[in-house]
């Protein structure tokens, strides 16, 4: 047993030292494209009903600024006020549109690269709660919650970009509460970052926080490293006149925007998933149009969020397999029309991390990504429909991620592959299984992706190791980072200067830093 033993540690060693980059069995922007609910002729149908949607029915509620802008573009407004576009307005916008954008991070090593049917995985949601696994509890997101999930993501490798995950609520004023989401959100990660904003006055207060962090405004301009989420649009096709605003102010200042249409079928968007579709991208394409009527090629995403309904009750279920179908369709209507497009999966009904969370997670997730969705936003975290969110989660989720993307990018088929010279030395030469083999040892680590959390223990081996549960581990684990790990990207002046400038909440203690600076 004790040789046994050892071997195995020595084997569990080597699996746990980190990887070289090369060698990884996944990486951020893996391809998918695999699942495609959609023939050919669905797609044209879908789009053809979208362009009718933007030329017949259009939007109300346009803001007078986007009124004059879009109808100089080639919009017609009518006399019932509504704001409609014809398609080829629509065509037009769309071929200046950037198809190929790149999501910058604070630090270069975390820029995504948003074309063709590159996958990334992204935190996101406004949640009012935040579920603690250690009480079975819901209880009030505060000042550093948010902090302390983006650090949290900071080391999840599967998460590759931070968007804000929870309200806090101890901050009553909408513009401290913008400002300080954007803040703890850019202080616990070097990923790239996504945030929003309720006024279009808080936008340009955090374009000056962003240029005293980047160093210039033309710095910020060349790398901007957070993007605005911007519900421009209230389903079923009317305009969110402050969001316009925001979106406005956001164009203008260099942020790129992700479109986000959050319609719920059977509520606020068709019952059925393929009117869901269309008017979700009538609804983005909108957007598109007034971006690019603002900026020509300004950089946006669009995001077809489609909700589902469960219609015995009218409330959201996030993790519907409906939502996986309906999220994967909008992809590939991305690829489509080739645009940079993000959706939302990954959400659960569940209100606690269990086997409900972990599979309506799972199916999700993964339908989006085999989708090939540039961005699958609300991956990890969030539970109960959006309304919380668990940071324990986001280190179990993690680990299904990491299983989306390697399930994503497949396997290769070559020579080397088939395998066929090692199964003739296996099968010729008695050796009887492929254990020992060289080309099971080289590729054991670039082949295969292992939980980092995981228990893959035999019924004897959990039992020695006083049968540890999958939550206690992140729980243990989540601890450790939040006690040791302080990202220090932003260097302690621009933190002073930031403060001096913003009401920031959190206190620099909580940031590992003394209150304190000399010099400074």
């Amino acid at each position: 047993m004790a040789r046994r033993s050892g071997g195995r540690s020595a084997r569990l060693a080597v699996r746990q030292a980190p990887l070289a980059e090369d060698i990884k069995p996944v990486h951020a922007g893996e391809i998918g494209g695999s699942y495609t609910p959609l023939s050919k002729e669905d797609m044209e149908a879908i789009a053809d009903n979208a362009f009718r949607i933007l030329a017949e029915i259009g939007f109300g509620r346009a803001t007078p600024h986007c009124i004059e802008t879009c109808v100089n573009a080639g919009a017609e407004f009518g006399a019932d006020g509504r704001l409609r576009m014809p398609r080829d307005l629509v065509e037009r916008s769309m071929a200046m549109a950037q198809s190929n954008m790149t999501l910058y991070g604070i630090s270069p090593d975390h820029d995504l690269q948003l074309h063709g049917q590159r996958v990334h995985f992204s935190t996101a949601g406004a949640a009012v709660h935040i579920a603690d696994p250690t009480s079975n509890s819901y209880r009030d997101p505060v000042t550093g919650d948010l902090y302390d999930m983006a650090r949290i993501a900071d080391q999840c490798e599967h998460i590759h970009m931070f968007q804000r995950t929870c309200v806090l609520r101890d901050i009553a004023n909408p513009k401290d509460l913008d400002l300080n989401t954007l803040y703890e959100s850019i202080m616990g990660t070097s990923k790239h970052i996504g945030t929003s904003f309720t006024a279009a006055d808080h936008v340009e207060e955090g374009l000056q926080m962003l240029h005293m962090i980047a160093g210039s405004e033309a710095q910020w301009r060349a790398r901007p490293f957070v993007s605005m989420s911007n519900c421009f649009v209230v389903p079923p096709m009317n305009f969110a006149e402050e969001s316009l605003e925001c979106l406005r102010v956001g164009v203008e200042g260099g942020m790129p925007i992700l479109l986000l249409s959050a319609g719920q079928a059977g509520a606020t968007s068709p019952a059925l998933l393929a009117g869901a579709v269309s008017q979700a991208w009538a609804e983005c394409l909108g957007g598109l149009v007034y971006v690019n009527a603002i900026k020509p090629g300004a950089p946006a995403i669009i995001g077809t969020w489609p909700f589902v309904s469960d219609l015995r009750t009218g409330a959201m279920s996030g993790g519907s397999p409906e939502q996986g179908i309906l999220s994967a369709a909008c992809v590939q209507m991305g690829h489509y029309f080739d645009l940079p497009t993000g959706t939302a999966c990954g959400m659960t009904d569940a209100k606690l991390p269990d086997f409900q969370a972990g599979s309506e997670r799972a199916y999700t997730a993964a339908a989006a990504a085999m989708a090939g969705a540039n961005v699958v936003y609300e991956a990890a975290g969030m539970y109960a429909s959006l309304m919380g969110v668990c940071p324990e989660s986001l280190l179990m989720d993690n680990d299904v991620l990491g299983a989306c993307l390697r399930i994503t990018k497949g396997l290769k088929v070559d020579e080397q592959a088939l395998s066929f010279d090692v199964i003739k030395d296996v099968c010729l030469n008695n050796k009887g299984h492929y254990l020992g083999s060289d080309q099971t040892l080289q590729v054991m680590q670039s082949e295969y992706i292992y939980p980092e959390l995981g228990d893959r223990l035999s019924p004897n081996q959990w039992q020695e190791a006083n049968t540890p549960v999958l939550l206690d581990k992140a729980i243990t684990l989540k601890e450790k980072i939040l006690s040791e790990y302080f990202p220090d990207h932003i260097d302690d002046a621009t933190d002073m200067a930031i403060r001096r400038r913003f009401k920031i909440g959190i206190s620099r203690t909580h940031i590992g830093r003394a209150e304190e600076t000399q010099g400074v």
